[in-house]
């Protein structure tokens, strides 16, 4: 049984690895993104709420009392 030759691996391996980044770098590179959105000011108009100018409080049923 012959022993397998593996010294040319590492050499096939990270070839192989650089010539697929610049592949897919180039590939990417090609592309056209489209442009990023742009804010757009947007303005809010404040209503009032009538329950907005009352003081409420909720009381919390552990803080009541006992009965």
């Amino acid at each position: 049984m012959p022993q397998l030759d593996t010294s040319t691996w590492f050499t096939t391996i990270v070839s192989s690895m650089i010539t697929l980044f610049i592949l897919f770098q180039l590939k990417i590179s090609s592309q056209t993104f489209p442009a990023p959105p742009s804010p757009k000011t947007v303005a809010t108009e404040k209503t009032n709420n009538p329950w907005e100018s009352k003081w409420t409080k909720i009381y919390s049923p552990l803080s009541l009392p006992q009965q």
